[in-house]
């Protein structure tokens, strides 16, 4: 593995998936969960749970780097994510420092912006 390496996905969020994330964590705050609600807000619609679009980078994590452990990880939300967008998910290694990586991650928006930042420390378990 060199730095640069990357993988790159494109996605569209569905408000089931939103639904079903309020259901497994009991986080059905009505902001992700009830779009009439969402409707009166500034976002004027339903958006992503963070912890969701993390779960979804980590699992970019783990396809670029298989058999690698998280030990740190650093999120930034500058932007929603909403459903049906054609949201464009990145990964790429970014430092390697002995058995252990940085890896950034970034989910933009269709019109380039940032919804979710991250930065991601992994070791591997054994070289």
């Amino acid at each position: 593995m060199k730095v640069g390496a990357s993988l790159e996905r494109t996605r569209r969020f569905t408000q089931e998936e939103f639904d079903r994330v309020a259901r497994l964590t009991g986080d059905d705050n009505p902001i992700h969960v009830d779009p009439r609600f969402a409707a009166s807000t500034r976002f004027g619609r339903t958006l992503a749970h963070g912890m969701f679009l993390y779960g979804v980078i980590s699992g970019l994590v783990a396809e670029l780097m298989p058999g690698a452990i998280q030990v740190e990880q650093k999120l930034r939300f500058p932007g929603p994510t909403f459903t049906g967008e054609a949201m464009r998910l990145s990964v790429e290694l970014i430092a390697i420092d002995g058995d252990t990586a940085e890896i950034a991650g970034l989910i933009r928006r269709p019109d380039g912006a940032p919804s979710c930042e991250s930065r991601t420390i992994v070791r591997w378990a054994a070289r």
